[in-house]
């Protein structure tokens, strides 16, 4: 015991660093939690009104005619500005629900990156101006504002997605490209059908463990990928012959 208290009298400055180190974890461990969450709302809310622009599918039956009404003269104007926002919308998922592509691209999906921020700020813009149908009728200056909103977005998504790609994992330690390596390389197995299940299984969860706290992967992402997971264990499993 009085050896302890030696070594922790001759060599208490070490305290310091250690609980920098440890301090420096925890804020990207909290920063890497709230991210998911807000993202998690972000593609909820994406999807649904990606599902909303969706028209449904029309079912044949006998109804009484509905009276002829004139189209709104911005109708034309809001299903094409619709379509563009929707459209880089779709691109933007593409990345945040694929687990490959975020790896690849780890910085599409950083809200520290400068450029991704304008991204997420300019997605915010064009989906809090974005009336509530094409059949709306904003007026003129509302129209011109959502105009130019869904520009901003799609020109936003554009320089935040060349960058990402330019980038790729050149923003991490040697130490964390070698975790997005290592992840990249388990992911295959996760997903490749002649692995065997168990090869899978540890795979998926050593992609999981390889990634916390590394880059934001959110939820929706990552019930994605359990599908993708699965679906070999399941061709495995009725491709394997009866008793």
């Amino acid at each position: 015991m009085d050896e302890f208290w030696a070594f922790a009298r001759d060599y208490w400055w070490l305290a310091f660093p250690v609980i920098a180190v440890a301090g420096g974890f925890a804020r990207r461990w909290e920063f890497s939690a709230r991210s998911r969450h807000k993202r998690r709302l972000e593609i909820l809310q994406a999807k649904a009104a990606l599902k909303a622009a969706t028209p449904p599918k029309q079912v044949a039956h006998a109804a009484e005619p509905k009276p002829i009404t004139k189209p709104s003269p911005t109708q034309p104007q809001l299903e094409k500005l619709f379509a563009e926002h929707d459209a880089v919308t779709a691109r933007w998922l593409d990345y945040e629900l694929d687990v490959a592509k975020l790896i690849a691209y780890p910085t599409i999906s950083d809200g520290r990156q400068p450029l991704t921020a304008a991204f997420l700020r300019a997605k915010k813009t064009a989906d809090r101006l974005r009336p509530t149908s094409p059949k709306a009728h904003p007026t003129d200056a509302e129209l011109a504002a959502y105009a130019s909103a869904v520009t901003d977005y799609e020109v936003a998504f554009d320089v935040a997605e060349r960058e990402a790609r330019r980038l790729r994992d050149s923003d991490f330690t040697e130490t964390e490209r070698k975790r997005l390596a290592t992840a990249q390389k388990l992911l295959s197995v996760a997903v490749d059908g002649a692995a065997t299940p168990a090869e899978r299984q540890v795979a998926y969860k050593r992609v999981r463990e390889e990634l916390d706290g590394l880059i934001v992967v959110s939820d929706e992402a990552i019930v994605v990928l359990e599908k993708k997971v699965a679906l070999p264990l399941d061709a495995a499993a009725s491709d394997a012959p009866a008793d």
